[in-house]
Formats: structure tokens, C-alpha cells, sequence
């Protein structure tokens, strides 16, 4: 079933509502979708740029630092005349480089050129320490309060100058204050570090392959940053007393947990923040466990409601009715089996990639030829052909094995890529 209440955003519930007798668990995908003239309409905040470039010692190698010069000059070159950025230096320590007397400088002619200058001067040197490159950027951050602030944070490395504890808190501190993509550059940075700032900070995370993929994918950043006029909107997730939202996740345009992000603002209600939207539509998938009631019963298992500003801006209902009939019970919803394979084909990767790292070659065989059936199954092309740089599969058999030899940016491409789901829209006419 699908269904939509007809408001300035719109929700669609995609779920089979019946129950067989006794059956507590109710899973729906949500689709969430902000029309292109609501954007258009939304009035333009400030915005503010940050680019945070890893000038550490490790980036004077292999031309990686004059690669990082052209990609935050590709940044620099798509940015709006009127944006506010600043450039940060980022080493053991963190310092803003551009501009020298201020948080932050106008974007103009003159600002541009000069902050491509300041560019040329970046050196490698000293060490590694994310945390304070965040915690600088949320001060620059915090003198805009009320902007729109988007940082891209580049690395090469490991951030082996601070505790991890300290990347922790730092993350955490900066959860709503700025949102933050990033990219690693070179094979030496720890895949888990970058994904964690993401996850938290509604970015981006991934690895770029070639200097040319870099400047695109920093121009790209920045223009996808300028094209979201919706500077929050949140989830608010209604359940009836007795039921329990197992989980809330973002299954495309990538896999997001939002289950640990739940603040109760009510005895029946927790809300999830979503982060800032552009024109666009996201998926989402939920799990509630409910009281069961007798055949011939409904309930209303979850009341989905966006906000914006307070405001609810579009709603949706996930409903349960128990049934003795098993042609009703045993239907599957083609979007709720989809994404928990997408789900499942993420986590296989991830394993399998985990078990070959600490040598356990059995393990690591098994996960990711049972992702590689997942990724055929489920018509993910782009994470079959990532899957194909490090197990060989035998068509006539269809058993997988592990190459004798995997680049290494190979292997990080498929374990940063993995949470990127194939999409299937919701129904026409839903």
C-alpha cells in the first residue's frame, strides 16, 4: 500500500499492512520529497564555505598537496560571488589561512584571486589531527549562526596526532552547527574516521581515485551545498503506547542509521534530524515492534510527520490490520525487500573487507560472495563492478575468490561506496 497526505513536502508509506495472527513487526519505507518550487521558494540564507585541506607531511608526497591546490581552486571557482569561506589549514594543529584578518571573507573577484594565492603557499608539514580541524571549524562556524555552513574536509592520512576520544567529541560538538563532506586522497587514511565525520555531520564520504575525479568531486560538493535552501528538516516518528521503534534507517540515495539520533520530545514521539534539503527525495526505512491485536483489527503502528522550522510540512501513516488470510499476510513489499538486501549487501562488504584485513580469508570469501549475489540480485551495477576489482567469480559455477592481489584503492573504493543503494521509486500514481 502507499499513501500520502497532500502538504508542502510529500510522505509516502510503502508497506504490505497485513499482519498474520500474533505477527508485532511492522516495516514500511518512507519516501520523503521536497518539490523543486518549495526550494525555489525558500528564502536564501547566508552561506558560509569551508575548505579544510590536510597539509600534513604525508601530503608533500606523490604531488598530493599540488592536487589538493587544484581541487580547492575548483571549489573556489563554482563559488556564488557573495558566499562567505574561509580556507584551514590542517595539520597537528589547525589554522586559517585565508582570509588572514578575519572568520571569513566575501567571495568576489579580488577574494578569489587571493585565496588561490594563499593556496600556493599551503606546505606540507607536521602531523594529523581531524578533531582540531573540526573544532576550528565550528568556531568559524558559530560566527555565522544564522548560516548555512558547509565544510569539505580532505585528508591523506591517519589521525594519529590526537586521540580518538577527542575525534569523538569534536564530532559530537559539531553536530548541527555545519554540515561537512569529505574525500581521502592516497590509501593511508583510516575509512572508519571519514565515514564517522560524515555519518554525524549529514556529509558525504569517499575516495578519490585520480587528481582529475578530485577537482570534479570538490566542485560538485560545493554545488550541491548551494543548491540546499532547507537548512533542517526532522523526522518526528509518532508510535502507540506499547510499541517500539526498532530501528530508522536512510536507505537511498545511501545507508544512514538514524536510530541513535532519536530525541524524545514527548512520551509517544521521537524525532530524527534529517539535515538540509535541496529539490530531492530520500528513503527511508522503518521497523516498528506493536502490541498484536485480534484477526480483523488496525492499528495505526507509526504517524510519520516532517518538520520544518517547528512547523509540520508533510505526513504519512504506517498502519497494521491482522488477517487469517495468508494471501494478504504473506505479500512482500517490493521496497521493504529491496532495501533490506541493499542493507544486507552494505554489511557483507564491510565484513568481508574487515575479515580479510586481519587475515581471516575463509570469512572474507564467503561475505563478499554473498555480496556479490546480492549485487547481481538486486541490479547494483556500481557496487558489482567495485566487488570485480577484488574477487573473481566463476560464471559457471558462481563461486567468488579472492584475488591474489587488490589495490589498494580499489579496496577502499568498495568499502567507501558500499552504502550507496540502487534505487527503487515509489510506485506511479502512489
Amino acid at each position: 500500500m502507499s499513501s500520502a497526505v497532500d502538504n508542502a513536502i510529500s510522505v509516502f508509506i510503502d508497506q504490505n499492512e497485513y499482519l498474520a495472527e500474533g505477527v508485532r513487526t511492522v516495516d514500511a519505507i518512507i519516501t520523503v520529497e521536497t518539490p523543486a518550487d518549495l526550494v525555489v521558494a525558500a528564502p536564501v540564507k547566508e552561506r558560509v564555505e569551508i575548505l579544510i585541506i590536510d597539509c600534513s607531511g604525508s601530503m608533500g608526497n606523490n604531488d598530493k598537496l599540488e592536487h589538493a591546490r587544484r581541487a580547492a581552486t575548483a571549489a573556489l571557482n563554482v563559488l556564488p560571488d557573495g558566499t562567505r569561506f574561509t580556507i584551514i589549514e590542517g595539520t597537528d594543529q589547525a589554522e586559517v589561512v585565508f582570509p588572514r584578518d578575519a572568520a571569513t571573507a566575501v567571495m568576489n573577484k579580488q577574494n578569489r584571486s587571493a585565496a588561490q594565492h594563499a593556496l600556493k603557499k599551503l606546505h606540507a608539514h607536521g602531523g594529523t589531527a581531524m578533531g582540531t580541524w573540526l573544532g576550528l571549524s565550528r568556531m568559524v562556524a558559530e560566527r555565522h549562526p544564522d548560516a548555512m555552513v558547509h565544510a569539505i574536509l580532505l585528508t591523506d592520512g591517519k589521525n594519529e596526532h590526537e586521540t580518538a576520544e577527542r575525534l569523538t567529541a569534536e564530532i559530537k560538538a559539531s553536530e548541527g552547527v555545519f554540515t561537512c563532506d569529505c574525500r581521502g586522497i592516497g590509501t593511508d587514511w583510516h575509512v572508519a574516521d571519514l565515514r564517522a565525520i560524515a555519518l554525524a555531520l549529514h556529509g558525504t564520504a569517499d575516495i578519490a581515485t585520480t587528481p582529475e575525479e578530485l577537482a570534479a568531486e570538490f566542485a560538485a560538493m560545493v554545488e550541491m551545498s548551494m543548491a540546499k535552501t532547507i537548512p533542517e528538516l526532522t523526522l518526528r516518528v509518532w508510535s502507540p503506547a506499547g510499541a517500539t521503534v526498532r530501528f530508522i534507517k536512510q536507505v537511498a540515495p545511501q545507508i544512514e542509521d538514524l536510530t541513535g539520533r532519536r530525541t524524545d520530545v514527548a512520551p509517544l514521539n521521537g524525532e530524527y534530524p534529517l539535515g538540509a534539503w535541496g529539490a530531492e527525495e530520500r528513503d527511508y526505512h522503518i521497523q516498528i515492534d506493536v502490541e498484536p491485536a485480534d484477526a480483523g483489527r488496525e492499528k495505526l503502528a507509526a504517524r510519520i510527520s516532517v518538520l520544518a522550522d517547528g512547523a509540520i510540512v508533510g505526513q504519512g501513516l504506517v498502519r497494521a490490520v491482522w488477517t487469517t488470510d495468508t494471501d494478504l499476510s504473506a505479500r512482500i513489499s517490493r521496497r521493504v525487500a529491496h532495501y533490506t538486501g541493499q542493507a544486507e549487501l552494505a554489511q557483507a562488504v564491510q565484513e568481508g573487507l574487515a575479515a580479510r584485513k586481519q587475515g581471516d580469508l575463509t570469512t572474507a570469501t564467503a561475505k563478499l560472495q554473498r555480496a556479490v549475489e546480492l549485487a547481481n540480485e538486486s541490479g547494483n551495477e556500481a557496487t558489482a563492478k567495485l566487488l570485480a576489482t577484488v574477487v573473481d567469480v566463476d560464471e559457471r559455477t558462481g563461486t567468488a575468490r579472492l584475488r591474489t592481489e587488490i589495490d589498494d584503492m580499489d579496496e577502499r573504493a568498495l568499502d567507501m561506496r558500499s552504502v550507496l543503494t540502487a534505487r527503487v521509486r515509489k510506485e506511479d500514481g502512489a
